[in-house]
């Protein structure tokens, strides 16, 4: 929709940042995570089930931001995938939860998409099906939010 973006994949964390950035500490690694958080103001979460709810590695990651200037006020869409037949929607509403509590605006909107490995085509792709009209509908929801 002709919207610049920006992933932030958190599978590029550094292998040490629950030693080496929580609790006021920061390492070089870490700051250019912590710059992005703090040049944005939108967020979309595309938030996997893990475990009934969503990875830990989301919550570490939100700890180990500069509280509360990395998200108060900024908006957020949330999004849950998930392998099985609710598309995470226990892990999208716990971490609404942590959202509100950090001061993200979050969009009414949420969508939930199961069975994940099959709305992805062979290119990498969204299937063309429902999930991909919600998705549609998140986004530009989102844009005007």
């Amino acid at each position: 929709m002709d919207e610049e973006v920006q992933v932030l994949d958190l599978i590029n964390l550094p292998e040490k940042l629950m030693v080496t950035d929580l609790y006021g500490k920061r390492s070089s690694e870490f700051l250019s995570f912590q710059e992005m958080v703090l040049q944005s103001d939108r967020f979309i979460f595309f938030i996997p089930e893990y475990n009934g709810s969503f990875p830990g590695v989301l919550k570490l990651f939100i700890d180990a931001l500069v509280y509360p200037d990395s998200f108060y006020g900024k908006k957020a869409a949330l999004v849950g995938l998930s392998s099985g037949t609710y598309g995470n929607i226990r892990g999208v509403d716990h971490f609404t939860g942590i959202a509100h509590y950090i001061g993200l605006k979050v969009l009414p909107l949420k969508i939930h998409i199961p069975f994940i490995k099959k709305e992805i085509n062979s290119e990498g792709n969204m299937a063309d099906g429902p999930s991909l009209k919600f998705i549609h509908q998140q986004i530009h929801d989102f844009i005007a939010f």
